[in-house]
């Protein structure tokens, strides 16, 4: 966002400073403690002057301590929620975090739909959060299945961290529930069948040491034809006696697939229609 001559004289000099200090740092979104370290101010300042700044417009409150600048053009508008993927890594403040299931979807390209939450996992939990008509959910994950993650670019000075291609999928073969069920992660894979990197699909699912991803993903290659013998025995062997749900969020009937120990309350003839689409 640029900012005009005209539109900085308005502001006075403080604010005018803060502004633009914020602008060449790349900080659309930024904390108190950015505020106290430009302007000099104490803390009781610093609050009183940002508290002034979101009354004219000049930028948004997301959450205590966290703000977002509103570009000049929308005028006093103060509900403006910035870039939602950038907020989300400020939310995080650090902490390790990534953008994952439908959000990490949409960014790889996998989904026709835009989703209005934004899907960050983290090993911490957290409660989901709603600010100025952005809803980010928080999803628990392990630490040491912090792997199969990327960096990027959301704009041109931001980027963040989220799932990479494969994980995006095994993800979503996990929590089908956070990327609008199975069916959707089905289309997600095919859609990007081109990009994806079958045996990585393989190694992380064994990584995560889930069998139900295993088995959702072993039916997923072997109907849209994406995977030879070897890597569909990788995914075979080890399987349990167990049988469990194709798509978690749907109810417990449909019939029983041996091979890949899955209960199908998905018609194969609906995972199938997807390359028809």
């Amino acid at each position: 966002m640029r900012t005009t001559s005209t539109s900085l004289k308005t502001l006075g000099h403080q604010a005018a400073n803060l502004v633009t200090t914020l602008h060449e740092r790349s900080r659309a979104v930024f904390r108190l403690e950015d505020v106290r370290d430009i302007t000099g101010l104490s803390e009781t300042s610093a609050r009183s002057f940002i508290r002034k700044l979101v009354d004219r417009g000049v930028a948004a409150r997301l959450k205590p301590g966290l703000y977002v600048l509103v570009p000049f053009e929308l005028g006093r508008e103060r509900r403006y929620p910035g870039n939602p993927l950038v907020v989300a890594r400020e939310i995080m403040h650090g902490k390790d975090y990534y953008l994952s299931h439908a959000t990490a979807m949409e960014i790889h390209g996998m989904t026709t739909q835009p989703h209005l939450v934004v899907m960050v996992s983290t090993p911490k939990p957290r409660r989901s959060l709603a600010t100025l008509g952005v809803e980010f959910r928080f999803v628990r994950c392990q630490r040491r299945h912090l792997f199969g993650l990327s960096e990027h670019w959301v704009t041109k000075q931001e980027k963040v961290c989220a799932s990479d291609l494969e994980r995006t999928v095994i993800d979503g073969l996990k929590q089908p529930e956070h990327c609008g069920g199975l069916t959707e992660v089905a289309k997600g894979l095919w859609m990007r069948r081109q990009g994806m990197n079958v045996g990585r699909l393989v190694q992380y699912a064994r990584r995560i040491g889930v069998g139900a991803v295993v088995r959702r993903l072993g039916i997923l290659l072997e109907t849209y034809e994406m995977a030879g013998a070897p890597d569909l025995d990788r995914l075979r062997n080890g399987l349990t006696a167990t049988y469990v749900r194709l798509d978690p969020v749907l109810p417990a009937e449909g019939k029983r697939l041996r091979r890949w120990r899955l209960q199908l309350n998905v018609d194969p003839e609906e995972l199938r229609a997807v390359v028809r689409t």
